[in-house]
């Protein structure tokens, strides 16, 4: 029923969100509206949908891949990676390789990040947040060397993520981050597995190491997509999994669809306040995930 109910609040919310703004459009409005509600605001409801839904299963992958209630890509800086990668791309004119170098960045972040975070062979909750926060300071500074250094300052906005810009080729790329998501649903049960500890998903025919390393590919995937079209948006990928487990529970077979519905529907009214306001909508998501953030470490730790 839960699930009826959150896919059911997400069609309503596909629905109505390109309707609602400084304008209120109706879906039958003709002329200059009809071409602004077709061609601006759908396009950006659809990529709010599909980027909130990738952030939110990677978040789930990186809690359950490091067993880390606080993991995920932002804080673990895997997005700046793909935002890093992005705005080379971006600096350099090549703009039809940003995916492709976001996904290669954000994969030197991930493996930077836990080869930091690994002391005396093991990783601490502690050990993987001061990495990610080190080298996520490290990234933002060859960022903005970038925008110093070249004209990429103009899309200086896009680093705090911002949706204002998207149109149907952007939101037919960002739909595209929807494929590594579904191939992760498959390893829900191995996620499972993965949540009682290294040793006993060995026990249970789980091979660690192959599973871990898939997933991780696959989240930063999605994750690298999102960016490169919506620049770094931050928290989704900690909010919406704790949201969906305490709605839902801890089974990944059920929490990842449920998630999913949950990350679309938060990120596309969070966009929509923001064009309201007319602020990036990582400024909105930032606003609700640094206290929660807090929350859960108060609560967790």
């Amino acid at each position: 029923m839960r699930k009826l109910a959150l896919a059911l609040l997400a069609v309503a919310t596909l629905l109505t969100a390109p309707l609602v703004g400084k304008v209120i459009y109706t879906p039958f409005c003709e002329g200059m509206d009809r071409w602004i509600l077709i061609n601006l605001r759908v396009p950006r409801v659809l990529c709010g949908f599909a980027v909130g839904i990738a952030l939110s299963v990677s978040g789930i992958v990186m809690q359950n891949v490091f067993r880390n209630p606080l993991a995920e890509p932002y804080i673990l800086g895997i997005s700046t990676g793909a935002g890093l990668g992005a705005l080379i791309g971006f600096a350099v004119g090549l703009f039809y390789l940003t995916p492709i170098l976001s996904f290669a960045s954000s994969i030197v972040t991930v493996v930077v990040v836990y080869n930091l975070a690994r002391v005396r062979g093991e990783i601490t909750t502690e050990s993987l947040l001061l990495s990610g926060i080190a080298v996520n300071f490290f990234l933002y500074a060859l960022e903005w060397l970038i925008l110093i250094k070249t004209n990429a300052h103009l899309i200086l906005g896009w680093l705090v993520g911002y949706l204002g810009d998207v149109v149907w080729d952007d939101a037919k790329i960002a739909l595209l981050s929807l494929i590594p998501v579904a191939l992760i649903y498959p390893y829900s049960k191995h996620m499972n597995a993965l949540l009682l500890g290294e040793e006993n998903a060995h026990y249970l025919g789980v091979d660690v190491k192959r599973v871990v390393k898939i997933l991780i590919a696959l989240s930063t995937l999605a994750t690298s997509v999102t960016v490169s079209i919506a620049g770094i948006i931050g928290f989704v990928g900690l909010m919406i999994p704790h949201i969906g487990r305490a709605i839902v529970g801890e089974d990944n077979r059920i929490l990842i669809p449920a998630s999913a519905l949950i990350g679309a529907t938060f990120l596309i009214w969070a966009d929509t306040l923001a064009r309201i306001l007319n602020v990036p909508v990582g400024i909105i998501t930032m606003l609700c995930g640094g206290p929660f953030f807090i929350h859960v470490m108060r609560s967790r730790f």
